[in-house]
């Protein structure tokens, strides 16, 4: 099995990034993250995401890359082209754009 590789801001394309004063949960960062996506595509559709503070991520696939998690590359893979980040990393989330 390949090792996964720690998360970076180079392996994004096309990144909105945000940042917050407060501290978030799941459900916020999400609903925030899904409003950034919304404005810069119509209906854009969640292919992945991440939360570094549990190491969360979704969807749960086995890594598959050297250079980026195993996440990350299913989404890009699968059309994943607008990344919203969200306070340098805390959250990210993938969008298929059309």
């Amino acid at each position: 099995m390949t090792t996964c590789t720690m998360l970076h801001k180079q392996m994004f394309t096309n990144s909105i990034d945000v940042n917050v004063d407060s501290r978030l949960d799941y459900d916020q960062a999400r609903e925030i993250a899904d409003r950034k996506a919304s404005e810069a595509v119509h209906d854009p559709m969640l292919m992945a995401w991440y939360e570094k503070r549990t190491g969360r991520f979704s969807p749960q696939v086995e890594c598959c890359s050297e250079e980026k998690p195993g996440w990350l590359v299913y989404a890009e893979s699968r059309g994943g082209d607008i990344v919203v980040d969200i306070n340098n990393q805390e959250y990210v989330f993938v969008y298929r754009g059309n």
